[in-house]
């Protein structure tokens, strides 16, 4: 009898889902090894990638400064040789010198403390600052390894049984669910208004509220991702300045997923942080709770998998901040390429240091090409039959809804998969392009779509636009009604 089996671990363990590396993706990997194996076997020679935010693994290339910072930290010796000078910018130097004299034995390979070292926290709490206009404090940042752990963190806090409620836009990001149901809690949903472009009414959190309460559930959270994902919405400030005022009235811990903060695509909007709104309407710490998340996964930068971000807590009492500092302190610390490249995406080169035009060129040139490749991706969904996209105003994502006919419906019934899943196993079959089905999202029941993301390299974009339009045009003919 083996020690384990499914009926025998942990639960929550089972009940947890994460789509966007799901079975969809498993076929993906297997096709990937057939074609490898045996050119021409079949219908595509490359699988597409378009299910996840990764943006390296797609050919997008890191940025130059923060990667020859990070060389330099990593193996200090060559700071002093002569032929530094020659290979590195003096900025990537300087600024190497200035992060090795703030670590402990100025050595990467070493433990930091462990909300992270205190002279990058510095330099990201003023990044915070020069964001927000607002004073941020080194001692509310807590670095971690990715946004993914911080998430972790707090569910870990808030939740203390079942009969905890953690509010969660839908569609959301699955580390949301998948998190939750690990830590036990109850997921309370409120749906994005896809007809106002994913619009977040307070109305229907009101609404979700009440019903949580009156199925004996305690909301103790708010979580809203900003730009959206995967919906790709950008929140206008007055939205947040109601949602703010929202959780102040209900008491919840605002949880504001601001990873995406980099990208936004569309002139008429700009990213502005919940801190911030909710320092200029005059609240400070004592009237709200506040966690903002941010990643260096994201942004222009795309560095997944240096596994770097951080977390600032607000408004927190100070035993509730020892708890936190607990929490972190079980992990030790996060890894230290990653705390550096946290500081680096929160200062990067300023007007006047050597590496700021190149620098600049490669930012506006990776976030440019993301706003184009979103149109692209956007007027090509938008012209299929029965498929409707709403505007990719930020994050990496599109979230199109495919209204699909009953036989193509009952086809997948008959397969025993969600519609939307059904439909994106026959076009990786078919295609060879990676489609994440909206149902690992949760969506409006009855409403189907699909997560794509915007990142393949621009030069690819077109091909899956026709390859998608090609399968689309075939799946509806097959399964008209």
């Amino acid at each position: 009898m083996a020690p384990l089996s499914l009926d025998t671990i942990n639960p929550k363990v089972l009940e947890c889902e994460y789509a966007v590396r799901g079975e969809i993706v498993s076929i993906a990997q297997r096709l990937q090894e057939e074609i490898k194996a045996k050119p021409g076997s079949h219908p595509f020679d490359e699988i597409l990638y378009c299910n996840i935010g990764n943006p390296q693994s797609l050919g997008q290339k890191p940025i130059t400064f923060f990667r020859e910072v990070l060389a330099l930290c990593d193996h200090p010796a060559i700071l002093d040789k002569s032929e530094t000078q020659g290979l590195f910018s003096a900025d990537a130097i300087e600024r190497a010198r200035k992060i090795l004299n703030q670590i402990p034995g100025r050595a990467t390979g070493a433990y930091s403390h462990s909300q992270g070292i205190k002279g990058l926290r510095d330099t990201i709490a003023a990044g915070i600052e020069a964001r927000d206009g607002f004073p941020a404090d080194p001692n509310d940042i807590f670095l971690t390894d990715g946004a993914s752990p911080a998430v972790h963190m707090m569910m870990q806090l808030l939740i203390r049984s079942e009969k905890d409620g953690i509010l969660c836009p839908i569609p959301q990001y699955p580390l949301y669910s998948a998190s939750i149901a690990l830590h036990g809690g109850t997921l309370v949903p409120y749906y994005l208004d896809e007809a106002t472009g994913w619009g977040l009414e307070v109305s229907e959190l009101k609404k979700q509220v009440e019903d949580a309460k009156s199925k004996g559930i305690t909301v103790r959270a708010l979580v809203v991702i900003n730009p959206g994902n995967p919906t790709g919405q950008v929140l206008a400030e007055d939205n947040q300045q109601t949602i703010v005022e929202f959780c102040k009235q209900e008491g919840l811990v605002l949880l504001a997923d601001e990873v995406y903060q980099e990208n936004v695509y569309v002139p008429e909007k700009q990213f502005h942080s919940f801190k911030k709104v909710s320092r200029s309407m005059g609240y400070g710490e004592e009237d709200i709770s506040l966690v903002s998340f941010q990643s260096v996964s994201k942004g222009y930068y795309g560095e997944c998998g240096k596994r770097g971000g951080y977390m600032e807590v607000t408004g927190f009492s100070p035993e509730i901040r020892e708890q936190i500092y607990k929490m972190a302190s079980v992990n030790l610390c996060s890894n230290i390429s990653g705390q550096i490249l946290a500081s680096l995406v929160m200062s990067p080169p300023k007007v006047g240091d050597e590496s700021y035009e190149s620098y600049s060129a490669e930012k506006n040139g990776i976030l440019s090409s993301l706003a184009r490749r979103a149109k692209t991706l956007e007027d090509g969904l938008n012209n299929l039959e029965g498929v409707t996209c709403n505007k990719a105003e930020g994050a990496m994502y599109l979230f199109p809804r495919i209204r699909l006919p009953e036989k193509a419906i009952k086809a997948a019934e008959a397969a025993k998969k969600a519609p939307d899943a059904f439909y994106c196993q026959r076009l990786l079959n078919a295609t060879g392009v990676v489609v994440v089905p909206g149902s690992g999202f949760r969506q409006v029941p009855g409403t189907w779509h699909f997560r794509c993301t915007i990142l393949p390299q621009e030069d690819k974009i077109p091909a899956i636009v026709s390859r998608l339009s090609e399968f689309h045009k075939s799946f509806m003919d097959e399964f008209r009604d």
